[in-house]
């Protein structure tokens, strides 16, 4: 079946609202982990991922930080408005230099009561000196002298609506008015405010470029004393960047793929993660992706790779997977080729962004291992399972259901090897 003929309702299954976790655990480490490996599954905690894990491995993390992307208003009249930023507009050149901007800045956002604001209206707030926290939510100004926050209307499109935004001080940068102004943007399906511990807990211990509105979540379970056992196991640690916008949570609509338009998120990794990715698969180690962005990141790679053998732009879409150009060429080739690119042009970062949308039936190139959540039904997420353990993902999800684990953003996790992983077996 060709990927675009893919039906959605075949990745459907029920999720009963008590399964859902909607506060994380105490301690990160102590959430479940699930072990697929050789199509057996066992059960453990994160704490001792370490153990499950072959030697000299290489884990890949995203290191993206959460902003504080909801923003809310009160109008004259008591309405609430509630903007969600999502991402600026194209002419900024990424969300890093758009979140540098001061004084003023427009942005793609979701409108929490739309209705009740007008076009070209400008929405005003004050906030003290202090700035906001998650009980200050609903509040509407702060007294004292602090920061001017003004919102205008200007256009409405498909999917989101163009808001300007402008502030004083204007020597504070977006995202410093963001943390000042804004609230942690907890995922649709956890229906309650944010709270005072979602701002440490819905963030990564290694999170560092600001720019996501949602967590690499599967990252949220490592602590410091994974790290330390990693690091005794021999097993390597490497960062990438993908900024996760709202389209993470947007749900498969159409009937089959091919009506359905992949999110695009913007990428950013290092010349020297290449090579050691590079190096990595040319030693026969596993690469060990955390979390679906890491792994998107590290397979649009390889295709940017293949387009820099053609001097093609550095940009991946949606169905790039899935036009045949790969026959022949292994990954280290295409990470080879990507990397004499980058050397070529000065380029000590790979900046660029990504469409990739993984189903059933794509052909990994990179990732040999996958840590990961349980995800929503008939999202492009469970999608991404699919792919990789095949439809065994229903008998690991029938099996975590069964067994009590929590799902979603705060929920429990898994670590999946292929069927087809060599790497799986390998005990230090």
């Amino acid at each position: 079946m060709q990927p675009k003929d893919i039906s959605i309702s075949d990745y459907h299954y029920d999720l009963p609202a008590e399964h859902i976790a909607y506060h994380p655990l105490p301690e990160r480490d102590a959430s479940r982990l699930l072990i697929y490996r050789g199509g057996a599954i066992s059960e453990d905690i994160y704490r001792n991922i370490a153990g499950h894990l072959p030697e000299e491995s290489l884990l890949v993390f995203n290191n993206t930080r959460v902003v504080e992307a909801r923003i809310e208003f009160r109008k004259e009249t008591g309405a609430r408005i509630e903007i969600f930023c999502l991402e600026p507009p194209a002419d900024y050149g990424g969300i890093a230099a758009a979140l540098q901007q001061k004084g003023r800045v427009k942005w793609k956002c979701l409108i929490g009561g739309a209705s009740k604001w007008k076009h070209g209206q400008v929405l005003s707030k004050k906030i003290g000196a202090a700035g906001l926290h998650a009980a200050d939510w609903g509040r509407r100004e702060e007294p004292g002298d602090g920061l001017v926050l003004e919102a205008r209307y200007l256009e409405k499109s498909e999917d989101a609506f163009l808001i300007e935004l402008s502030w004083t001080p204007a020597e504070l940068s977006f995202v410093e008015l963001l943390h000042r102004a804004g609230f942690i943007p907890l995922p649709p399906y956890i229906h309650r405010q944010a709270e005072a511990e979602d701002s440490e807990r819905y963030q990564t211990i290694y999170a560092r470029q600001e720019g996501s509105v949602a967590a690499p979540t599967a990252g949220l379970h490592f602590t410091g004393t994974i790290f330390h056992s990693l690091a005794e196991r021999k097993i390597r640690r490497s960062f990438v960047t993908l900024h996760v916008g709202a389209g993470t949570f947007l749900p498969v609509k159409a009937a089959t793929l091919g009506g359905h338009v992949m999110h695009t998120e913007f990428i950013d990794v290092s010349r020297e993660c290449i090579r050691e990715l590079r190096e990595t698969l040319q030693t026969g180690k596993p690469v060990v992706a955390v979390g679906t962005t890491s792994a998107r990141t590290l397979e649009s790679l390889y295709w940017l790779g293949l387009k820099a053998m053609g001097n093609e732009e550095l940009i991946v879409y949606q169905w790039d997977a899935y036009a045949g150009k790969d026959e022949g060429i292994t990954a280290t080739d295409a990470l080879s080729a990507l990397l004499i690119h980058m050397e070529e042009k000065t380029m000590s970062r790979l900046m660029t962004t990504t469409q990739l949308l993984i189903t059933p039936g794509y052909d990994w190139k990179v990732v040999s291992g996958l840590v990961t959540n349980f995800h929503q039904p008939e999202s492009t997420l469970l999608l991404l399972i699919a792919s990789f353990i095949g439809e065994d993902w229903r008998r690991v999800y029938s099996y975590a259901l069964e067994h009590g684990f929590r799902f979603l953003s705060y929920g429990d996790g898994c670590l999946l090897w292929p069927l087809n992983c060599a790497s799986a077996g390998i005990r230090g």
